[in-house]
């Protein structure tokens, strides 16, 4: 795993990397050993493992701050066409459509909730001029973040602000079956007694819908990528305007999280920044990149190429 993306766990989830493992061969009705020989050669089987070592952790607006300071820089950056304009006297209206997207990309991204949140929050803002890129090393993950579909307990986290970017979503005869059968296995696993009701008390937690998707307009702006930022290969050749790497960096050893975030710097746009969660690489001290003053949010600016 490690020499593949570069992921470490700690110590202490070790019994997690195992039952990770044990599952995978499991499933695919192999040993260790047999497991072992078949994900070096089998890339399906490879990419299925670390989608089951992954912890895909995501909810949506995570850090707060950090959403507004984005959508802060998103607003400034679209309203400077404008500002220009006036300053000119141009008698023509000027269209902010009309200039270079702002680019943002949520590095790992997981099941998609940042990336969602950072649509509604410009969304909320009357910002159209943007892209937002999530990339993420779990096809598992995103698979389930480009449907932008999610459950009750994830869709109630959601600031009220903010509720009407989501609608409420029928359950098919298809998902219901799906659903149930992965309560099911679930519940088995943990050794719980398995009854209809509990798998309904699961599935259904109040009378209110327990699915929820984000609005068809939000997907227009919004897109997702397979990628290993543990490589020197590119998610995307544009540069970005704000890059955001939170809860990520701390599942790689110090060095690699230096050599990580020189390529993200690389792919920043000069003036741009890049947000990492608070706390995250204090260690850092580039020299084309300065510190932002804030007090809630860990942020750099690209100050020279």
């Amino acid at each position: 795993m490690e020499q593949a993306i570069g992921f470490v766990l700690p110590k202490e989830q070790s019994q997690w990397l195992l039952n990770a493992v044990e599952h995978t061969a499991a499933e695919n009705m192999l040993s260790l050993a047999q497991l072992w020989d078949a994900v070096q050669i089998d890339k399906r089987l490879k990419q299925q493992l670390i989608d089951t070592v992954l912890i895909p952790e995501s909810r949506f607006f995570r850090h707060e701050p950090s959403i507004a300071f984005v959508t802060a820089l998103a607003h400034q950056y679209c309203i400077q066409p404008l500002q220009s304009t006036i300053q000119g006297h141009s008698n023509n209206s000027v269209d902010s459509s009309s200039a270079e997207p702002f680019r943002i990309w949520s590095v790992g991204c997981a099941t998609g909730q940042e990336v969602w949140s950072l649509a509604m929050s410009l969304a909320a803002k009357n910002i159209s001029n943007h892209k937002i890129l999530g990339s993420d090393v779990s096809q598992k993950a995103l698979n389930k973040a480009r449907k932008g579909q999610y459950d009750q307990r994830q869709q109630q986290l959601i600031p009220s602000a903010y509720q009407h970017f989501m609608q409420p979503l029928a359950i098919t005869a298809q998902d219901g079956t799906q659903a149930i059968r992965q309560s099911q296995a679930s519940l088995t696993d943990q050794a719980l007694p398995v009854s209809p009701k509990l798998i309904l008390d699961r599935l259904l937690p109040s009378k209110t819908s327990a699915y929820w998707r984000v609005m068809p307009e939000l997907h227009e702006q919004v897109s997702f990528v397979w990628h290993n930022i543990f490589t020197p290969s590119l998610a995307t050749s544009h540069l970005q305007q704000v890059i955001l790497c939170q809860n990520v960096l701390i599942y790689f050893r110090q060095f690699d999280q230096r050599d990580i975030l020189t390529r993200l710097s690389a792919q920043c746009a000069l003036g741009g920044h890049i947000v990492l969660a608070p706390g995250e690489a204090l260690f850092w001290r580039p020299s084309n990149m300065r510190r932002i003053a804030h007090s809630q949010v860990n942020a750099w600016q690209k100050i020279s190429a």
